[in-house]
């Protein structure tokens, strides 16, 4: 992990948990030594982040100059918070925790009175956690092709259990409580194919690159769907 991603996970974490929070628990967070832990929090307050507490007292970050301030109707706050705390149950747990620590990040930048409206939320989600099988893949990796454009190497078991090896150009991932759904074209059947992400038993990065063509072939993707006959 490189030193600016480090800080980075430290101040997120110093946002999201409750403060005042131990040096043990930083250090977890972030996956350093206590002495390096030490050293990060010494290097954000040379930086000008307003940190309170020390050893055995713990740490409160009182003043982050990294943020702009920000202003939320009270309306769109508990909105976030909604959303956010959805993630929980239906996405993986990179992608949740991402959005607690984004809403952490947005959280520290509101005015008192509106960052007590945040702490205060009248509004709760309280769903079932996702049915879904769990994915056996690298979702970071799956995640990197997307943003990338960068083709997957994938072994892969249809509804019939019948395997198969595709080499894919990964279009989009979608999430229901019951699926996580990968939208592709398929090298191999030079078409869109809608795999089932925990059906894909293995997974690595692929030859080729697929930029700048996926906003074009979504749009492809699209018009093929509009022009299928209705079914019945």
């Amino acid at each position: 992990m490189s030193r600016t991603d480090r800080l980075m996970r430290l101040m997120d974490a110093l946002r999201r948990l409750p403060a005042p929070v131990t040096a043990a628990r930083l250090a977890d967070e972030t996956g350093v030594s206590p002495r390096q832990l030490y050293r990060d929090i010494a290097t954000l307050r040379a930086g000008g982040a307003l940190i309170d507490g020390e050893a055995g007292l713990g740490y409160s970050l009182t003043e982050d100059p990294a943020l702009p301030p920000q202003s939320f109707s009270r309306l769109e706050i508990e909105a976030l918070l909604l959303a956010v705390s959805g993630l929980r149950a239906l996405a993986d747990d990179a992608l949740a925790r991402a959005g607690e620590d984004a809403l952490a990040r947005i959280i520290a930048t509101l005015p008192e009175s509106q960052g007590r409206h945040a702490m205060h939320a009248t509004m709760r989600l309280f769903r079932p956690a996702a049915t879904r099988p769990a994915p056996s893949v690298d979702m970071d990796l799956l995640r990197q092709s997307l943003w990338e454009e960068r083709s997957l190497l994938i072994d892969y078991l249809d509804l019939n259990d019948q395997p198969s090896q595709r080499e894919i150009w990964p279009l989009g991932l979608s999430y229901s409580d019951n699926s996580m759904m990968l939208l592709a074209h398929c090298r191999l059947r030079e078409d869109f194919r809608v795999f089932h992400v925990p059906r894909i038993t293995r997974m690595e990065r692929g030859p080729t690159s697929f930029r700048p063509r996926r906003v074009a072939l979504l749009r492809d993707y699209v018009g093929s769907r509009a022009t299928r006959p209705p079914a019945g």
